[in-house]
């Protein structure tokens, strides 16, 4: 497992813009499958966006698709996830999650991943 510090989070109206970014620890950062995840209030905990080790095509969930952007430095061990045109039901506490090693089998799975941040809250007011 490696550790995983989300920041970035915010109010921000209806329209606007942020950038979510999570520092990971440990040496082979270019190694993991990443992504990002949220949960609302009263939902379940769904996928937002990944991007594998390879550092191949990223996937993304429809909602999101076309407004938010993964990326990953591996030379500063940093995952972003830039949104923009957010709306109010983007609202939600998003968590960075990592899978450190072995093969993925579904990028979009919530047990595919074996490491997660402690989350940063994100709030679109319309």
């Amino acid at each position: 497992q490696v550790q995983l510090v989300e920041s970035g989070g915010g109010l921000v109206q209806a329209g606007g813009s942020l950038r979510l970014s999570c520092a990971a620890s440990g040496r082979t950062f270019s190694r993991y499958t990443m992504g990002w995840f949220r949960q609302a209030p009263g939902k379940e905990r769904q996928f937002v966006a990944a991007i594998p080790s390879s550092g191949g095509i990223a996937y993304y969930a429809d909602s999101v698709k076309g407004r938010f952007t993964i990326s990953r430095d591996t030379a500063k061990n940093t995952l972003y996830l830039q949104m923009n045109s957010l709306k109010p039901e983007d609202t939600a506490v998003y968590y960075c999650a990592a899978r450190v090693s072995g093969v993925v089998v579904d990028i979009r799975a919530l047990s595919q991943y074996d490491s997660w941040g402690q989350g940063t809250q994100v709030t679109v007011s319309s």
